[in-house]
């Protein structure tokens, strides 16, 4: 699975505005609903929910926030770089400022997790991490997150 298979250039946000974890989901709600045409209620309540297991703040100033819902038609991925970073509960304590939002239907069981498996994997590279915190728009960070697929397909 490629990111660009789950991500497109307009469903990055270069400067996404939250003081705390439960905002930052809120806007990724509201962010996620325009892209999916679900209701922002209902996605909200799935990563309330998802975050209520555990915190999807997995160290390293990341989370990946994910969750299911039957009226999905596909999976769905949105990235959102914090202006500020926020406390997210995370396992390492350090505040998050990049978060990969993954949707998916309720029977996407193996590509649900392929597709958490390929984030993490991503955003666990350093190098990723830093051009990510470093770059302004949301082309150039959908640029960084989808580079790596590629160059990676060419070896």
């Amino acid at each position: 699975m490629e990111i660009s298979e789950i991500l497109t250039p307009e469903r990055v946000v270069a400067d996404l505005r939250a003081t705390s974890k439960k905002q930052a989901l809120q806007e990724l709600a509201h962010h996620a609903a325009r892209i999916t045409g679900l209701n922002e209620r209902a996605i909200f309540d799935v990563l309330l929910e998802r975050e209520r297991l555990g915190t999807t703040g997995v160290g390293k100033g990341i989370a990946i926030p994910h969750g299911k819902l039957n009226e999905l038609n596909g999976l769905y991925g949105l990235f959102a770089r914090i202006e500020k970073p926020v406390d997210f509960d995370s396992i390492d304590d350090d505040p998050v400022d990049l978060i990969f939002l993954l949707l998916a239907p309720e029977g996407a069981g193996a590509d649900h997790l392929k597709a958490l498996a390929r984030v993490s994997r991503l955003l666990r590279d350093e190098t990723v991490c830093e051009k990510l915190r470093g770059s302004d728009t949301n082309e150039a960070l959908y640029a960084v997150l989808t580079e790596q697929s590629e160059s990676n397909q060419a070896a």
